[in-house]
């Protein structure tokens, strides 16, 4: 350490300020003639104006700095000089090894900056990242038969399944992955120009967790199974839209882009990317059906309160009518309209949406209501209340997140509707806790059912109720490596599929582990 008396000057609090605001003799009251650095001083402040003391007028000469302290100060003070004096010269000795010692790291970030400029492929993009691996496995309990032995395959998809075809076909564990590459663009600082891209090999490997099709039921789909259209070694668009906002209202338009992108709130604080997807739903999976597609919507928003409307058709970039177009009877189209209101700590929302049973994607069923819906055209109706509340900080009190949908679905005519499903209903209440047991690690728990049929056409009495459970922990290794092994357990997954005097039952077993970047 160097006394502030031997370079007042240098003082890390001291400003550089004009000479003309000092006056040389008085400018420092705890400064006297007798101490060496005063002639130093003074010419400094005269000459090139480049130091002040204190707001009270003194230099505090006694007190102690460190000498890069003092040597980034004189650093600064060499640029105003042109004529080093011998007490310049003194100075700059006494402090030649800092100020190589300032001058390199000056020099070497000004080098990262220039290599970091380089480097960057858009002075508007974000690029962030997200991979996750999961570790896992079912065991499936019951009674239930099925009328063939052979395994589902994509040209031959089965919607039943017996406990011991579910073993044979679905028994292994499995390592899949998924992987997430998201570019947000601004070019005017709010506005958002997204881009996701996705690659998954869930679906092709067969596993319990992806699905529908491919699985034993579509309710074991995890919300980030995903599966590229080309395969596990093709990357796909999941997004591209672009977002703007006008005062309060938000304008959304995308050649690929989901329903819950285009809704001012999500009346929910239970994660997104929990385990299973159908938790992620608000309790009203059919309302909130995430259909994906050609779409546009536009929100209002102000004061908490929020209107949102949209409309996405899944086969939106098809030119044939029948299978696909905006607005056809092939669009696959689900329009819809929330209302919601929201605080820092709570919030409620409800939602109505109408959408072609051609999709096939219109929520998450169990198979009765699965093979009702995509194989019979027609138009589902579908109601949605929910909500959430959250502690302000962590506590023993969990989040609170609940919501219930109500759906009726009619059909085309010639349909023959006997047996079909008229009425459905669902719920869910989901938990989290934060900084369970230690700081930044969560835990969670749900509990549901998923849509089911509570009235058929004809008059038959339906055997579709099931519920859904699912428990996770999460640890959080680092800001960007998190660990989270969880359970799940579906009491009647195949819902009305499976007869009344059978049961089919599916536990499953996990560990996820999410890598940000």
């Amino acid at each position: 350490m160097i006394r502030r008396c031997a370079l007042g000057l240098l003082a890390p609090l001291l400003s550089l300020t004009p000479a003309a605001a000092f006056a040389a003799e008085s400018s420092f009251a705890d400064l006297q003639p007798s101490d060496w650095a005063y002639q130093a001083l003074n010419n400094l402040i005269e000459r090139y104006g480049c130091v002040s003391g204190y707001g009270n007028g003194t230099v505090r000469g006694n007190a102690a700095i460190s000498r890069y302290e003092a040597a980034a100060l004189l650093n600064t003070c060499l640029e105003r000089i042109s004529e080093v004096t011998d007490e310049s010269k003194r100075l700059l000795q006494e402090f030649e090894r800092e100020l190589a010692v300032v001058r390199g790291r000056v020099d070497g970030l000004e080098a990262k900056v220039g290599s970091l400029e380089a480097l960057a492929f858009s002075t508007t993009t974000k690029l962030s990242g997200l991979g996750v691996f999961v570790l896992g496995g079912n065991r499936f309990l019951g009674n239930a038969q099925s009328p063939t032995t052979a395994c589902p395959s994509l040209e031959q998809p089965s919607i039943q399944f017996g406990v011991q075809q579910a073993k044979s076909c679905f028994g292994a564990a499995t390592l899949n992955y998924e992987l997430e590459l998201t570019l947000d663009t601004s070019f005017t600082g709010k506005d958002l120009l997204r881009v996701n891209l996705r690659n998954g090999n869930f679906v092709f490997a067969s596993n319990s967790f992806g699905g529908p099709f491919l699985a034993p039921t579509n309710l074991s789909q995890l919300e980030i199974a995903f599966q590229s259209d080309g395969g596990p070694t093709e990357v796909d668009i999941d997004r591209l839209f672009y977002q703007v906002p006008l005062g309060d209202f938000t304008f959304t338009l995308g050649g690929r882009v989901g329903q819950d992108d285009m809704l001012a709130l999500w009346p929910s604080v239970y994660p997104s990317q929990s385990v299973l997807d159908i938790t992620t739903t608000n309790g009203a999976s059919t309302a909130y059906n995430k259909n994906l597609g050609a779409g546009a919507g536009i929100w209002w928003q102000k004061n908490g309160y929020s209107i949102s409307a949209n409309y996405v058709a899944a086969y939106g970039g098809i030119g044939d009518p029948s299978l696909g177009g905006i607005a056809t009877t092939g669009a696959g189209g689900t329009g819809t309209v929330q209302v919601g209101y929201s605080t820092s700590n709570w919030g409620i929302a409800g939602i109505y949406s109408q959408m072609q049973n051609e999709n096939g994607w219109v929520g998450y069923t169990t198979n009765f209501m699965f093979n009702s819906l995509i194989f019979n055209p027609g138009t589902t109706s579908a109601f949605g209340l929910g909500g959430y509340w959250a502690p302000t900080q962590a506590s023993w009190l969990p989040s609170i997140s609940a919501g219930l949908g109500a759906n009726k679905t009619t059909y085309d005519p010639g349909v023959e509707t006997t047996g079909l499903v008229k009425d459905s209903f669902s719920w869910n209440v989901g938990l989290q806790w934060s900084d369970v047991f230690e700081k930044g690690n969560t835990a969670g728990l749900a509990v549901g059912q998923a849509t089911y049929a509570t009235n058929l056409y004809g008059g038959e009495t339906p055997q579709d109720a099931n519920y859904v459970w699912e428990g996770w922990y999460s640890f959080q290794v680092s800001d960007n490596l998190a660990v989270t092994p969880a359970l799940f357990y579906l009491s009647r997954p195949q819902g009305g599929v499976t007869p009344s005097n059978q049961s089919f039952n599916q536990l499953g077993a996990l560990i996820k582990t999410t890598f940000r970047f």
